[in-house]
């Protein structure tokens, strides 16, 4: 393998140059989800499981008996919703959905933030722009998410007409990718 010289990258990329069995190697960016990095290497789960603002989701999906399906090869695209995004929702709510009896309902709602596939900003925006400025995707609940432009970036709409903001996209993950939303989508 060639080396080259530190001495001849611009600053910024050779602070960030990484020293591997006495070759150079440029350090890859790694996202960060409420204060955790995402590892592209681990699955969705994994990642989830770290970020402090996806307690309520790690704890929904394992109520619900997902974690498993969703540390499995996919790929699936993630809509995650936020602790801030639960706590929109009426009081009550979380707790009622995580007692045991309601696992089918609480199993709708999860799977109806997730779409088989791994669909990108960049695919989700093609998608749209071909569709007329929506895109519909098929959950794996078995309705329709639509993703189109809203005022301030590319937001989600949900069967009820309910929006969420795309606060953060393309949190690639070894099993898909995810998509960090501001508020729960209801079938």
């Amino acid at each position: 393998m060639k080396k080259f010289s530190l001495k001849r990258l611009p600053m910024a990329v050779a602070a960030a140059a990484l020293t591997v069995s006495g070759s150079y190697a440029i350090a890859q960016h790694v996202p960060m989800v409420g204060g955790a990095p995402m590892y592209p290497t681990k699955t969705i789960v994994q990642n989830a499981a770290q970020a402090k603002n996806l307690t309520t989701l790690v704890a929904a999906v394992k109520a619900a008996g997902l974690a498993e399906t969703l540390s499995g090869s996919g790929p699936f695209t993630v809509f995650a919703p936020t602790n801030a995004a639960f706590d929109k929702l009426p009081a009550g709510t979380v707790q009622t959905l995580l007692k045991p009896e309601n696992k089918a309902k609480l199993t709708k709602i999860l799977t109806y933030h997730v779409v088989p596939g791994r669909l990108t900003a960049t695919t989700l925006a093609a998608d749209a722009k071909a569709h007329g400025g929506k895109a519909m995707l098929k959950t794996v609940e078995g309705e329709d998410l639509t993703v189109s432009k809203g005022p301030s970036g590319w937001m989600l709409t949900d069967a009820q007409g309910h929006h969420a903001n795309i606060t953060m996209p393309d949190v690639m993950q070894s099993n898909g990718v995810v998509h960090v939303i501001d508020t729960v989508m209801m079938p």
